[in-house]
């Protein structure tokens, strides 16, 4: 509600600027007399209720203002949802089984992540559109920020990481976040390369075949992501599978669906966040 007052707001301020601009035009044919009878009918409707620049300018003013203090009230809102949860996941992952992926709601999703506290955002969808086009989705990211979070939220670092974490860029979002833009490469990939080093190292004789286990291949996977297995997936689509997300580091992962991430409301994405904060995790027990 408050993004559509603000968006309202904007409008209000263009249809008086075009007004303040047609007062200009009709003014300047009116003082050479060479206007016609229409524009002498219309400056007789108009400018009488032309508002006065004083005026305008306290409107602006207002607008900004009042702009400034809703994003500053749901930055608060957003941020006591995060503490009233019983628990918030330090990584959440966002993983799109849907066709043409939408990447301002993917923005918006993030940049709602990080309002609430959460560290670490992994977004995903399996035809890897996302980590293709990684600019694009920075881009919205920082653009859908300042819609949401205002001007504040400019003196946050947030890390974009793709391709394995080998290229990093930097834009904004608030609470110096991480997001780490994955394909089903990364999840395949990795366990490959492991295997492979574990390999050479025994062909070299650097290690004996009888030192391979599960926690040595552990080890590695973790080294190569350098970031925490995710505690919350929200799936977005129809698809019942986890679509090569990560094989290695969801053992432990709670998964929640929502039907889709098209014009997705951030009541979607703090209801998947109660879910989890009430989900009782065994541990295999």
């Amino acid at each position: 509600m408050a993004l559509l007052y603000g968006l309202l707001w904007r409008l209000l301020l263009a249809l008086l600027r075009i007004k303040r601009a047609l007062m200009s035009w009709l003014r300047g044919r009116l003082r050479n007399r060479g206007g016609s009878l229409w524009e002498r009918m219309v400056a007789a409707l108009l400018l009488p209720a032309a508002l006065p620049t004083d005026s305008q300018k306290k409107l602006e003013q207002s607008s900004v203002s009042g702009s400034r203090a809703d994003t500053g009230s749901r930055r608060a809102q957003w941020l006591a949802d995060g503490k009233a949860l019983e628990k918030l996941p330090v990584h959440v992952g966002l993983m799109v089984a849907e066709e043409e992926p939408s990447f301002t709601d993917i923005a918006n999703l993030v940049v709602w992540c990080m309002a609430v506290g959460v560290s670490y955002v992994s977004v995903y969808d399996h035809h890897g559109i996302f980590q293709k086009n990684n600019s694009r989705l920075q881009e919205e990211i920082m653009r859908q920020q300042q819609n949401l979070l205002g001007l504040d939220g400019s003196k946050y670092n947030v890390e974009v990481l793709s391709n394995g974490g080998d290229e990093h860029q930097h834009c904004v979002v608030s609470c110096r976040p991480t997001v780490k833009v994955l394909s089903p490469e990364d999840g395949k990939h990795s366990i490959v390369q492991a295997a492979r080093k574990l390999c050479h190292a025994v062909e070299n004789k650097e290690r004996s075949s009888r030192d391979i286990n599960v926690s040595m291949l552990d080890v590695m996977l973790r080294e190569s992501k350098n970031i925490p297995d995710p505690e919350l997936v929200v799936k977005f689509g129809p698809v019942n599978s986890t679509l090569g997300f990560l094989p290695w580091h969801i053992r432990l992962t709670e998964f929640v669906s929502v039907p889709s991430h098209r014009n997705v409301l951030y009541e979607d994405l703090y209801g998947a966040l109660q879910r989890y904060g009430v989900c009782q995790q065994r541990l295999g027990q």
